[in-house]
């Protein structure tokens, strides 16, 4: 009963929370961003190429909201919520002005103008001392919040701003609970219970680098500016050795028939929430293992399971089905699923949280999501996790033989991508590391 109660009122924070800022102002209340692109160049210039002015308008995005959970919100009482929910975190201004729910990207409305300048710079607080389900609290005009206590801008007046600085701030939209009280974004939470909260090392610092330079045009030269790229899982520059890979053979020299042991070994030692984090239930993180003798040839070695509650999950599975509600939110007669690894190699260790929806289905559908506990197994900031593989050398294996180890990600599950017709790089393999090893055949 106490955790009925519990979410319950959760719920109804949400609901509450929602109904507080939806609808509250007018577009013109707030400024467009090439209008403080005028002065602050350089940071517009970052900011127009971020996925943070692409919130809306971004091909997954439009597709999430608009072919699933839009529909979905309109024929299923549970989930109404995110017709103007999802809104509030990805075009802002279009909830904030109540045009609920506006129009696709094609049609060209300032929603397209995503998480903007004036949504950050605007933002006063949290409902809440730990931020979920967007619950800033805005005031649009002419004092904008910045970081800085001894800013002069000629435009606008500034208040510093330590709320705009801290990872609270970060959290009003990138931590999210489904109406079924399920966290399904957990990344301030996450960066919290690690090691980086403790050391005091902020979202900012890894998502947003100093280095000298002017906030605007006429701005004082500062040694730590800080810049509006927002990098993150999207960024092949960031992905790039985020996790660390070493592989070790039990042995240097084999014969064909010989049993070869090897340990791969991953370390996050530069993210400082899980990997995959965000929305993880159509985040894509795995780990293939390959041999490839001297004459190319090549066999890949499936992980060694370990026997943990839920690890069918973590283990590619080419004949695994998944995503059934897609069919039923769009009315597809005879939906079949999609193939819930995509096109992972069999056997290959994938590192995931999976979501279910109220019919016990693994679901990529967030607001849809009644429960995520049956095992995580993503790899958290500073762990290490080992995986074992057993290889028998091939009678034909032509030595020497080269063990590689590929750490891929991806946005999407491929088979996601190809049923939508995304463009190809949203779902694509991003390579995150690589590690070989030789060992000789007599």
């Amino acid at each position: 009963m106490r955790v009925l109660l519990i979410v319950a009122s959760f719920l109804l924070l949400v609901s509450q929370t929602m109904a507080a800022e939806m609808g509250k102002f007018k577009y013109g209340d707030f400024k467009k961003p090439q209008k403080c692109g005028a002065c602050h160049r350089e940071i517009y210039k970052e900011w127009q190429e971020s996925l943070m002015a692409k919130s809306f308008t971004h091909e997954w995005d439009q597709v999430e909201y608009f072919k699933l959970a839009l529909p979905h919100a309109l024929k299923e009482p549970k989930v109404a919520g995110v017709k103007g929910g999802c809104i509030a975190c990805h075009a802002p201004l279009a909830f904030l002005t109540g045009d609920i729910p506006p129009k696709t990207a094609e049609a060209g409305t300032r929603a397209n103008e995503g998480v903007s300048c004036e949504i950050c710079h605007n933002i006063t607080g949290s409902t809440e001392k730990e931020p979920f389900n967007f619950s800033y609290t805005i005031e649009p005009g002419r004092v904008k919040q910045g970081p800085r206590a001894d800013a002069k801008p000629k435009g606008h007046k500034v208040a510093q701003s330590d709320f705009l600085r801290s990872a609270e701030f970060c959290a009003t939209c990138h931590d999210e609970a489904s109406p079924y009280g399920a966290w399904v974004k957990e990344t301030y939470r996450e960066w919290k219970a690690g090691p980086y909260a403790k050391e005091g090392v902020v979202c900012q610092d890894c998502h947003m680098y100093r280095a000298p330079g002017k906030a605007a045009r006429m701005g004082a030269e500062r040694a730590d500016i800080a810049h509006h790229v927002f990098q993150g899982s999207h960024s092949t520059e960031k992905l790039a050795g985020a996790v660390d890979i070493a592989l070790y053979a039990n042995r240097k020299k084999l014969r064909p028939g010989d049993t070869l042991k090897i340990k791969a070994v991953l370390f996050n030692g530069k993210v400082g929430h899980m990997i995959p984090s965000g929305s993880s239930e159509e985040r894509m993180l795995w780990l293939e293992v390959w041999v490839i003798d001297a004459n190319g040839k090549s066999w890949h070695i499936p992980v060694q399971p370990k026997g943990f509650k839920g690890e069918e999950y973590t283990i590619a599975d080419p004949n695994a089905y998944a995503y059934f509600a897609i069919g039923e939110i769009m009315e597809i007669p005879n939906f079949k699923g999609l193939k819930r690894d995509g096109n992972v190699p069999a056997g290959a260790r994938i590192f995931r949280r999976p979501f279910f929806d109220p019919k016990g289905r693994m679901t990529i559908c967030q607001w849809y999501t009644a429960s995520n506990d049956l095992v995580d197994y993503r790899i958290g900031p500073r762990e290490t996790k080992i995986e074992n593989y057993v290889f028998t050398i091939p009678k034909d294996a032509k030595g020497p033989l080269t063990i590689k180890a590929n750490l891929f990600y991806s946005q999407v599950p491929s088979s996601v991508g190809e049923f939508f017709k995304l463009p190809e790089f949203e779902y694509k393999p991003l390579l995150v590391n690589t590690s070989e090893i030789v060992v000789e055949v007599e």
